[in-house]
């Protein structure tokens, strides 16, 4: 999924020329259908394969590289409040790609000085594990970021801000646990859904795995330039390594429209040919062992994934997928700047179709081909909370909850022409809506977590009347 403008998937990436062999570790632009079912297929196929080669390799082996993952115990830090698990057996796992400042990572991001998420995706795994699903979510993604730890004893306030900087609030003392947990607690207070695992894997791991299979050769088809990802690159086929390979998966405002959604589609297909690499490496033990050493050595997890065991369990779980039953998606997005006309850098999420997705994904529900094209139709004429007009009643009879309602409405981007009491008591928070006023009554109620909108006759015509009930919680 892209951006909705045009239609297109926002993405510029590297061509493939004719006739090249298909195992050569070449970054390639693929269509649509390969972007959704190969990246999955050959990380977790070929981590299936090492991991493997590692089990058979020798005892000393294995425990020298078990040893290298870090583990990040998170549980206490979640607290009781998380979304349960509705498809018992299934499986979400969050990833992140790390960007913290310290050492040799220091010299990215001037000014910044806390751990940072560069890439940042939900893979779900069904609980008859005959498919599976990667939604990557935009690191600009404006969302609300809840109340954290932030590592020094002290906790952040509930706020809206863009999803990546959950990581480096959490983490702002550089404990990688605080950093996981706050962008869990994040995920999941956004989509819905439970987060079972984490892995992070950072810069400095990333260029030793490509250094250690040579290089990854890339096609771009215009020169680039980017002095923020330290990358100068001329057009044509050539190898990257080391910092140029690094600076290729983070480039994003010298390349194509500037998004970080066609940063997200040069980012899979480099993973892929960084899989399709390791796997052609196999027989070189020297190129094996230093793609595993730097792999292990860079990659942080929760305390349960925090070995080989664990992780050739959850690859050989998925090494069978059929590929035509692998999604790779992009949460359904629309620039920011449609409702919030100074903000250009930034995307929200498109409603109802991202609730809709995460509802599926959390009653173990596939997003087929039909669900993906559908998405994809939906795209291109969101519906933009700037453009729905809102009437804000309070039926609690507490006071003060129409105008807190109204706040976090307003904060999302809403239209709210006025606040006032309901005519009687509601338990129930009801989104009521005139002729003509689906879509946008739709869009509202998909941002209050279990409520559905409801035609009213006698509701006032060009505005959505959202009556808040005792169940009132907040806005998504």
């Amino acid at each position: 999924m892209g951006r909705h403008r045009g239609g297109s998937q926002g993405h510029e990436g590297p061509a493939r020329r004719a006739g090249a062999p298909k195992a050569t570790g070449r970054a390639r632009r693929s269509g649509p259908a390969a972007r959704k079912r190969r990246p999955l297929r050959w990380v977790l196929g070929s981590a299936g394969v090492l991991l493997l080669m590692i089990a058979g390799a020798g005892a000393w082996i294995y425990h020298d590289l078990d040893g290298n993952i870090h583990a990040a115990d998170i549980d206490a830090k979640l607290g009781g409040d998380r979304p349960a698990n509705l498809s018992p057996g299934s499986k979400n796992i969050l990833v992140v790609g790390s960007d913290t400042r310290e050492g040799a990572n220091a010299k990215y991001g001037k000014g910044l000085e806390t751990m940072q998420s560069d890439t940042l995706m939900l893979l779900h795994i069904p609980a008859d594990r005959e498919w599976a699903t990667v939604v990557s979510f935009p690191r600009d993604s404006w969302v609300e970021i809840p109340a954290c730890d932030k590592g020094d004893g002290s906790r952040s306030a509930v706020h809206r801000f863009k999803i990546n900087e959950a990581f480096s609030l959490g983490g702002s003392t550089g404990d990688v646990a605080s950093a996981a947990a706050c962008t869990i607690k994040t995920v999941e207070s956004s989509t819905g859904l439970r987060v079972d695992h984490f892995l992070s894997l950072d810069f400095e791991g990333f260029k030793g795995m490509v250094d250690a299979l040579g290089g990854i050769e890339v096609c771009p088809k215009e020169p680039i330039h980017d002095k923020k990802a330290h990358l100068d690159l001329e057009a044509g086929c050539q190898v990257v390594r080391n910092e140029k390979a690094l600076g290729y998966v983070r480039t994003r405002y010298s390349v194509g429209d500037g998004s970080d959604i066609g940063r997200i589609g040069r980012q899979q297909e480099f993973m892929e040919a960084l899989a399709e690499k390791a796997q052609s490496e196999l027989t070189n033990p020297k190129a094996l062992y230093g793609f595993l050493q730097s792999a292990t050595k860079s990659l942080t997890t929760d305390s349960s994934l925090a070995g080989i065991k664990p992780l050739y369990g959850l690859a050989s779980e998925l090494k069978g997928i059929p590929r035509d039953r692998l999604a790779f998606l992009t949460v359904p997005n629309y620039p920011r700047e449609a409702d919030v006309p100074t903000d250009r850098a930034n995307v929200v999420w498109q409603f109802p179709q991202a609730t809709e997705l995460f509802a599926a994904l959390a009653k173990d529900k596939e997003v087929d081909g039909a669900g993906v094209k559908k998405l994809k139709v939906a795209a291109k004429n969101p519906v933009y909370a700037s453009s729905v007009r809102i009437r804000v009643l309070n039926g609690t009879g507490g006071a003060g909850r129409a105008a807190e309602a109204a706040k976090q409405l307003r904060e999302a981007g809403y239209a709210v022409t006025g606040t006032g009491n309901a005519p009687s008591p509601a338990r129930a928070t009801r989104v009521a809506y005139p002729d003509g006023m689906k879509a946008a009554a739709a869009q509202v109620a998909s941002r209050l977590p279990g409520t559905h909108a409801v035609r009213d006759d006698d509701a006032t015509p060009g505005v959505v009347t959202v009556t808040i009930g005792e169940d009132f919680d907040r806005v998504r």
